[in-house]
């Protein structure tokens, strides 16, 4: 068990070593998703969610796999619990909001590949966190990743009414704001002590 305090993991997760800015997982739909503010902060909710299921599952499963002793089965068992997570998630939105279901498009099936969910399972195993600790931890990195994509769609946003040099409109300027973003991030790496 770690003995990092639930606060200390939670501030860690979202801002530290966030998920997207500072270890660069789960950039596609920080990238794809970021166009509007709505759309990012939904995205966000749908990929903290995930991240929260796949938590409690993940510990679940681990403990499971040290008293059968097969560890080995770790990485394959998150994947199928990631990809049901998501398969719910997608359900819920096309059933409660098709017109966000639509806005998503096609990253809301890609939450299942995100890599950022699957490393908050692998991270959370290899720290070994307790119950309450994997809750934390993935309610700070579900935080972090829609910080991130919130903070980068509206930007993006008052982009639209800029005038740009023609070179840097599109995915140039949206490359040179997430670094921009990263390098901001690493500011707070001093909180780590």
């Amino acid at each position: 068990m770690s003995s990092e305090s639930i606060g200390f993991i939670f501030v860690n997760a979202a801002l530290i070593n966030n998920f997207v800015l500072s270890a660069f997982l789960g950039i596609c739909p920080f990238i794809g998703v970021s166009k509007k503010i709505d759309t990012a902060t939904r995205m966000g909710m749908a990929v903290t969610f995930v991240m929260f299921v796949s938590s409690v599952c993940a510990y679940g499963i681990h403990q499971v796999l040290l008293i059968i002793n097969a560890p080995y089965l770790q990485l394959i068992s998150y994947i199928v619990v990631i990809a049901s997570a998501v398969q719910l998630v997608e359900m819920f939105i096309k059933k409660f909001s098709p017109a966000l279901f639509r806005a998503l498009g096609i990253f809301l099936p890609l939450i299942t590949t995100n890599c950022a969910i699957l490393g908050l399972a692998l991270f959370q195993t290899n720290r070994q966190y307790d119950f309450l600790q994997s809750l934390v931890y993935a309610l700070g990195a579900g935080v972090g990743f829609t910080l991130a994509i919130v903070i980068m769609a509206g930007i993006r946003e008052e982009l639209e009414l800029a005038e740009l040099p023609d070179i840097v409109k599109g995915t140039a300027i949206v490359m040179v704001i997430a670094g921009i973003l990263s390098l901001s991030f690493m500011g707070f790496a001093g909180l780590g002590g």
